[in-house]
C-alpha cells in the first residue's frame, strides 16, 4: 500500500521551488512523478498549492487511484486542488463517481464554495458515466449557490442533459438562459443532433446570428447520421459559398455523405481542397478518403491513398482499407493489409475482422475465413458478436454449407437476430434447399410475423422453382397481414453533380421516351450477342413469355445503365448505385452491356461491388 507522508512543520525554502517546479513539467513516466512527490515531501513544497496542484494534475494523466491518494494527503487544499480532481475523474468513464465523491466533499467538508468550474466538472461527470438523478442534484446545487445562470455551467447543464437525449431538458436550460455564447448554440445543436431531431436543429441554425466551424460541422454531422446525405453535402457547399473554413471533423462529414452518394467527382475535389487547404491529416481523414474512393468504385485510388499517407499508427485507415477490398471481392489483398497491419504492430478491432470475415465470404475462402474466426479469440481476445457470426453464417452458406451454417447458429452463445436467419435463408434460395428454406422461413416468421424480407425471399425460392401458386400465396396473404410493404428497387447515377434515380419501370424521368426507346434498341444488340434473360428472377406468374422479359427489362439497374449510356461520352466509366441486391438477371444482362457498347460499368449493390468490363464480373458470377 502506498503511504504519502507530508509536513507543514517545515517551511518551504525559494530555491527549492524554483527548482522542483519545473522539474514537474519535465517528468515522463509515473516513476519520475513518484521520485518528484517525494522531493516535495522532503522539502515541504507539497503543502504550495501550486505545487501540489502541477503535480496532481500531472498524476492523473498517468494514474487516478495514484492522484488521489495523493489528493486524500493534501493537507488543506484548496479550491483548484479540488477542481483539478473533481475534472479528474469526470474524464474517465469508470471513474465518473468519484468525480462526484470529491465534488460532494468540497461542498460539505471544505468549507470553500464551488466556483463555474466545479459544476461544469461535476456536470461533465454525470454525463460521462452518471445518473439523471446525480446530475439533476448538482444542478440544484448550482440553483442554489446562484450560479445556475452562469454562461459557462449553462453550456455544461445543456451538454448533459443533451448526452443523455434529455432534449427538452436542454431546451428549457438553453430558453431559460439569461446569458448565452456561441457556444450555447453549438451545444444546442448538438443536443438535438444526438436525438436525431434535425428538424429542430435547422431550425436553431438558421436562427443564429453568428456560426462558427463548430456551427456548422454540427448540422453537417447530423445530417449525414439520419442518412441525409445530400442534405450534408448541400450544407457543405453553403458552408464554403459564405467563406467559412472547414476543420478536419467536417470534411469527414462531407466524405462520408460522398461515400454514400457515390459523387465521386465532389469526392475527389473535397480530396484536393485537403492539399491545397494544408489542413493536417489524420488517421480519421484518411480512414475517410480511403473508404469513400473505395465506395466510388475507385479501389486502386483507394489503395494508392492509403499507401502514401504514413499516419496508420491507429486501426482506422487499416479498416477502410480492408474494408474496400472486401466489398470489390478483393479477398486476398485484404488478407495482405492485415498482415501489413500486423507487421507495423496496429491492433486489430472487430471492425477488422468483420471486414476480413466478408473479404472471405465474397471471396469463397471457407477455411481461411474460419481461421480468422478462431485468431479473432485465440490471438486478440476479440469475443465474437452478432456481427461476426452473421458473417460466418453468410460465409458458409454462399459456399453451399448450409447444415454447417445452421449449426452454427445453433450454437451460437447469443441469439440470433433475423438478419442471421435471413442471410442463411437467402443461401437457401441461391442453392434451391426448398425445404430447409421454408423451415427457416416459419422461423423468421415467429420472430417477427410482418418480416417483409422473409416473405420476400421465400416467393422468391417459390418462383424460381416454379411453383407460382406456393409464391402467390404467400404475397397475398403478406399484402393482407403487414401494413409494411417491401421496399422498391431504386438505382441512381450522379451526372454533372445531379443524382437521377430510377425505380422499376419508372417513367417519370424527363428522358423516360428516350430512355425506354434506347431500352428496346440495346435488348435486340444484346440478343444479337448472345445475351437470353433469366426468367426465373421474376417474383411474379406472369406465363407469357414476352410479358415475362419485358418485365425484366425495365428493372431500375437497367434503366441507369441506359440513361448512362445516352448521357455520357464513349470510353467513360458509368456508375451505379443499387438500394437492393443486384438480381442474377441484371447481372447476366450488364455484362453483355459491358461487351456490346464496350463500357466499364460499376455497380455498387447492397452488399458490394461489381466491376463489368469486356463481358466479365468482377465477382465471377458469386455473390
Amino acid at each position: 500500500m502506498i503511504r504519502f507522508y507530508t509536513t507543514s512543520a517545515k517551511p518551504f525554502h525559494s530555491d527549492h521551488y524554483y527548482r522542483l517546479v519545473p522539474l514537474i513539467d519535465s517528468c515522463k513516466s509515473m516513476q519520475q512523478i513518484k521520485q518528484t512527490h517525494a522531493q516535495l515531501i522532503t522539502t515541504a513544497l507539497i503543502s504550495h498549492p501550486v505545487s501540489a496542484n502541477k503535480l496532481l494534475k500531472l498524476a492523473a494523466c498517468a494514474s487516478l487511484s495514484y492522484a488521489h491518494k495523493l489528493f486524500d494527503q493534501i493537507p488543506e487544499p484548496d479550491l483548484f486542488i479540488y477542481n483539478t480532481m473533481i475534472k479528474a475523474h469526470s474524464l474517465s468513464p469508470h471513474s465518473c463517481h468519484n468525480s462526484l465523491v470529491v465534488f460532494r466533499s468540497l461542498t460539505r467538508h471544505s468549507g470553500l464554495s464551488p466556483n463555474r468550474y466545479s459544476f461544469v466538472f461535476a456536470f461533465g461527470a454525470c454525463g460521462n458515466g452518471l445518473g439523471v438523478q446525480e446530475g439533476e442534484q448538482v444542478h440544484v446545487h448550482a440553483v442554489k449557490v446562484g450560479l445556475v445562470n452562469n454562461v459557462f455551467v449553462v453550456n455544461a447543464l445543456i451538454g448533459m442533459y443533451g448526452k443523455w437525449r434529455l432534449v427538452e431538458e436542454s431546451q428549457k436550460v438553453f430558453q431559460w438562459a439569461v446569458d448565452r455564447d456561441l457556444y450555447s448554440w453549438n451545444t444546442m445543436i448538438a443536443a438535438y443532433v444526438g436525438s436525431g431531431k434535425m428538424s429542430q436543429a435547422k431550425e436553431l441554425f438558421d436562427g443564429m446570428q453568428e456560426r462558427d466551424v463548430v456551427s456548422w460541422s454540427t448540422i453537417i454531422a447530423g445530417y449525414v447520421q439520419v442518412g441525409c446525405f445530400m442534405e450534408a453535402l448541400e450544407f457543405f457547399h453553403k458552408m464554403l459559398q459564405i467563406g467559412s473554413k472547414p476543420n478536419a471533423y467536417t470534411l469527414v462529414s462531407a466524405l462520408v455523405a460522398c461515400s454514400n452518394l457515390v459523387a465521386l467527382d465532389q469526392g475527389k475535389w473535397i480530396h484536393a481542397y485537403i492539399g491545397r487547404a494544408e489542413i493536417k491529416m489524420n488517421e480519421r481523414l484518411l480512414a475517410s478518403i480511403v473508404d469513400m474512393y473505395a465506395k466510388c468504385g475507385e479501389i486502386e485510388s483507394a489503395s494508392r491513398v492509403f499507401l502514401e499517407h504514413k499516419v496508420k499508427q491507429k486501426v482506422w485507415p487499416w479498416n477502410a482499407m480492408i474494408g474496400g477490398f472486401a466489398m470489390h471481392g478483393k479477398p486476398d489483398e485484404a488478407i495482405n493489409v492485415f498482415e501489413q497491419m500486423k507487421a507495423e504492430k496496429v491492433s486489430p478491432n472487430k471492425v477488422t475482422f468483420i471486414a476480413l470475415l466478408n473479404a472471405c465470404s465474397h471471396g469463397y475462402m471457407v477455411e481461411e475465413g474460419k481461421l480468422y474466426f478462431r485468431l479473432m479469440v485465440s490471438d486478440y481476445a476479440i469475443a465474437p458478436e452478432i456481427e461476426h457470426y452473421g458473417c460466418m453464417v453468410d460465409l458458409l452458406g454462399r459456399a453451399g454449407l448450409l447444415e454447417e451454417a445452421e449449426d452454427m447458429i445453433s450454437s451460437m452463445p447469443v441469439a440470433p437476430d433475423v438478419a442471421i436467419w435471413g442471410a442463411l435463408l437467402n443461401a437457401c434460395r441461391i442453392y434451391k434447399d426448398m425445404e430447409r428454406g421454408y423451415r427457416i422461413g416459419k422461423i423468421i416468421k415467429d420472430m417477427d410475423p410482418n418480416h417483409i424480407g422473409c416473405h420476400v425471399l421465400l416467393s422468391n425460392i417459390y418462383s424460381t422453382s416454379g411453383r407460382w401458386n406456393e409464391a402467390r400465396m404467400l404475397r397475398e396473404k403478406n399484402e393482407i397481414s403487414s401494413d409494411r410493404k417491401k421496399i422498391p428497387g431504386c438505382s441512381s447515377i450522379e451526372l454533372k453533380g445531379t443524382f437521377h434515380q430510377f425505380l422499376v419501370g419508372d417513367r417519370s424521368h424527363p428522358q423516360s421516351r428516350e430512355i425506354y426507346s434506347f431500352l428496346d434498341e440495346m435488348t435486340i444488340k444484346l440478343k444479337s450477342a448472345g445475351y437470353v434473360p433469366e426468367l426465373g428472377e421474376l417474383l411474379h406468374d406472369i406465363y407469357d413469355e414476352e410479358d415475362k422479359e419485358t418485365a425484366l427489362s425495365v428493372h431500375s439497374e437497367k434503366l441507369a445503365i441506359a440513361f448512362g449510356l445516352m448521357n455520357t461520352a464513349h470510353g467513360t466509366p458509368i456508375r451505379i448505385v443499387k438500394n437492393l441486391r443486384v438480381c442474377g438477371d441484371c447481372h447476366q444482362a450488364t455484362k453483355f452491356i459491358s461487351k456490346v457498347y464496350n463500357r466499364v460499368i460499376i455497380v455498387r449493390d447492397r452488399t458490394r461491388y461489381h466491376h463489368f468490363k469486356d463481358g466479365f464480373c468482377s465477382c465471377k458470377d458469386y455473390w
